[in-house]
């Protein structure tokens, strides 16, 4: 009886380590790891003319909870935010790792960290964990938004330490779906006004019945003040 690939590649072990190719090329860890971003709640990114946000799904219906303790959107310096999907423990690691090197380098060069700086340092962290043994790959994925000086711009660092810019993109639940409404929606002439009424329409078409406002946070960059500004729940329809 023939044995699918699968289970061929389960009993010879090759998912046993993050370290081991597959016959076909594949590093079994890795993908498990990208299958564990797709559960997590889903957030979408876009740059706009005159800034960036990132609007985020909490995902939190439990009413024991004290929202206010649960994020989804995180502040690494006073001009970059970044968004994780997967392994909410991993991700904090990672989230403060940014945080430290955004204060490292005002200490040390007295400007703000580039953006890309941040994401580059993280990828490669997470590249390091699908290349050495005795560790697994980090179930993460980060998405990086900020002001490069006058310029908007937004990231993303998947589970294998890859990293690209982006005008706009998701990441965590249902992520091809919004990605495909996104390039349908997605214009560069968009304020962040309009652009966030584009992703909560495309939350709203992808969740349906489930769509609900008090669970999604909001935080978003102008590039003219450069201030970061965070609203919640209905507070985000009065934007």
């Amino acid at each position: 009886m023939d044995v699918s690939s699968n289970i061929q590649h389960q009993t010879m072990g090759y998912d046993r380590t993050a370290t081991m190719f597959s016959p076909e090329g594949h590093l079994l860890q890795v993908e498990y790891a990208e299958k564990t971003v797709r559960l997590g709640s889903a957030s979408i990114g876009m740059v706009c003319k005159d800034g960036v946000f990132i609007l985020a799904d909490k995902r939190i219906d439990d009413k024991l909870i004290v929202k206010k303790t649960s994020t989804k959107v995180y502040e690494i310096d006073n001009h970059i935010i970044a968004s994780v999907a997967g392994i909410m423990s991993d991700a904090r690691v990672l989230i403060e790792k940014a945080q430290v090197l955004a204060q490292q380098h005002r200490v040390t060069y007295d400007s703000p960290i580039e953006p890309e700086l941040i994401v580059k340092e993280i990828s490669n962290i997470k590249q390091q964990f699908s290349q050495y043994g005795g560790a697994r790959p980090f179930g993460v994925s980060m998405m990086v938004a900020g002001i490069n000086g006058e310029s908007p711009e937004l990231y993303t660092s998947d589970v294998t330490g890859n990293y690209l810019g982006y005008n706009a993109n998701a990441i965590g639940e249902d992520d091809e779906k919004i990605k495909e409404k996104l390039r349908d929606k997605y214009s560069k002439d968009l304020t962040i006004k309009k652009g966030v009424k584009v992703a909560l329409d495309v939350f709203k078409e992808v969740q349906g019945k489930e769509f609900n406002m008090e669970k999604f946070e909001l935080s978003y960059l102008n590039k003219k003040d450069k201030e970061l500004k965070k609203l919640e729940g209905e507070k985000i329809n009065k934007l």
